[in-house]
This record gives C-alpha cells, structure tokens and sequence, in this order.
C-alpha cells in the first residue's frame, strides 16, 4: 500500500479541527455513482480526510458509501478521522427548512453528522432547480438572520459540529455577526493565485474565521472556472524553478495564505500530485511573482442577478468586490 499523507489541520473558533486541504466533489459531469464511490476510497487510501460536497452536488450518497466502506475494510479508524463538509441549497434558504434539508442530506450519507454545514449561497431561490437551471427571476430576498437561527439549530442538535457560509463577503458576515449567537466557523469562497481575496482574507482572519477556496486551479472545465489559470506565465516561471507542477505551486500558494484549497480532481495521478504540497514552501521572490498576477473573478454569478430580484447588479451580489 502506497504510503498515506498526512495533511495538517486548523482549529476552528468552533473548537474542532479541520484538514487544510479538501477533495472536492462538485462537477459538471460526474462519474457512475459506482465509479465515484471508488474514486473517493481511493482518496482516503492516499490521505485525503476532508471531503466537501452540497446538497446540489448529487455526490453526497457515493461519498456516504466510501466513508462506509472506508471504515469497514480499517482504511480509517474511526468516522473522527474523517471531515465531511456540506452545504444548504438556496431553495431551503428559511428558517423552518434548514433542518430538514440537514437531515436529508445526512441520510444520503448515511451519517450521523456533518463536520461541517455551510449555507450554499447567500440567496434564497423560489422553487428548486429544475435539471440545473436556474431562472434568475426564482431568486428572491434571503432570511439571513433566519437562516443563520436554522443553522445554530443544527450545530445545538448534534448534526453539525461546525456550521459556516459560503460566498459570503465580508459586508454580509458583518451583517450576519449582528444576530449570530454561534458565530460562522468557515467562509468558503472562489479564491486562486489568480482572484487572491487578499481583503476577505485579511478581514476573516481578525474575524477568526476560516477561509476554504474553491477552484483553487481556475476550474477550466466550469462555467464557473478562471480558465487559463495554470497557463499563467508566472505560474509556469515558478513551477520550473521549483521543480513542481504549475497546479502545485497554485495550491502551494493558497495553503501558505493559511486558506484550505478545495481541489477536485478525479484522476488519480493528479490527486496525489495535488497532495504534494506540504512540505516545501514558496521563497519571497516567488511569493512577489505570484503576487503580479492580474485579477479576474471567475465566477461573477450574473445568473444571479435581475432587476425585480435583492440583487439588482453584480456589483451589489459581492457588494462591490469584483
């Protein structure tokens, strides 16, 4: 058996530990549940402990199985080795719907609890998403304070041991710190060398929370994605003079911002390589390089946005930070 990773972990202001590196498992064409549900055995066989998914997904049941599985053939000692993030879609986004929408995810994982439940969006849609569509006039205002009740509920309840946001800027944590009694663990937001969050980050950090980065390598496959990310010319300078993949130096980058990368990879070449960023670090000079890099959020969300909807304009979705 191929020697097993250890990744470090953070503490949270929630008490609990959390891997600083996550396999994600968000994707616009996933594999055979079969398929994934190996893919994911896989990943605990080479080390990876945090594994993040959503309601939204249609991966969380594949990834229950792996868990299962993992725990039955020893794989890992016990369900606490492992950390399971997931997240509340925006059409559960009130009070009353939160703990039934936990509750229904952790019987597609065939879990007991989450380590970690984020909100998904801070938005609120109408009727669910049919066959992935969203139809921008569905988007309706969001019950922040609600919500957030909703949430506390999960983590008093035992289903969550850490609760959190995602897509969150730093105006709404304000404005949701201002009613919270369990303040967010973790804001999982778009962050990569090349949309670098330097303000979020700075600002979670005095704030005590926790940033994840999701399409930490630009997503190229996505509508989502930053494509070109690991094309960059500086990148690719630093890369070389490492030794490393461009990937590597990407993910190296954001792990040494204290943020945990979320990467999503399904080959198993690249899920190990990607798991190879731990011990060795970024010089100055490398670290200014990277720092030269234009940037461009890749996921602007104007799907998002409509006249007659809470956000009338991209800019007031990410209160100006686009």
């Amino acid at each position: 058996m191929e020697e097993v990773i250890k990744v470090p972990k953070a503490k949270l202001n929630s008490g609990h530990q959390m891997p600083l590196l996550a396999l994600g498992t968000a994707s616009t064409s996933l594999p055979k549940a079969e398929q994934l549900t190996s893919i994911f055995i896989h990943a605990i066989e080479m080390g990876y402990r945090h594994f993040d998914t959503a309601a939204v997904y249609g991966s969380e049941e594949a990834l229950g199985r792996a868990v299962a599985a993992a725990l039955q053939r020893g794989l890992v000692a016990s369900r606490d080795e492992l950390f399971i993030t997931t997240k509340l879609w925006c059409s559960e986004t009130e009070r009353h719907l939160v703990v039934p929408a936990l509750r229904r995810s952790l019987g597609r994982l065939g879990l007991d609890y989450v380590d970690l439940y984020l909100i998904h969006w801070p938005l609120r849609f109408k009727d669910s998403v049919e066959d992935g569509k969203i139809k921008t006039e569905n988007v309706v205002p969001f019950d922040m304070k609600g919500t957030w009740e909703g949430m506390e509920e999960c983590c008093n309840l035992g289903l969550a041991k850490s609760i959190g946001v995602s897509n969150f800027t730093s105006t709404k944590i304000l404005q949701l710190l201002q009613n919270a009694t369990i303040p967010p663990a973790v804001n999982q937001v778009e962050m990569s060398v090349a949309w670098q969050q330097s303000k979020l980050l700075a600002f979670c950090r005095e704030k005590g929370i926790q940033v994840s980065a999701w399409s930490p390598l630009g997503a190229n496959d996505a509508p989502w994605g930053n494509p070109g990310l690991l094309e960059i010319p500086q990148l690719k300078d630093v890369a070389m003079a490492k030794h490393k993949t461009t990937a590597q130096v990407a993910l190296r980058w954001i792990y040494e911002q204290g943020a945990c990368p979320i990467v999503k990879s399904f080959n198993k070449e690249r899920m190990k390589q990607n798991l190879q960023i731990l011990n060795w670090e970024l010089g100055e000079e490398e670290i200014g390089k990277i720092q030269q890099i234009p940037q461009r959020r890749g996921c602007r969300a104007d799907i998002f946005v409509h006249p007659n909807g809470p956000y009338k304009s991209v800019e007031e979705l990410w209160d100006g930070d686009i």
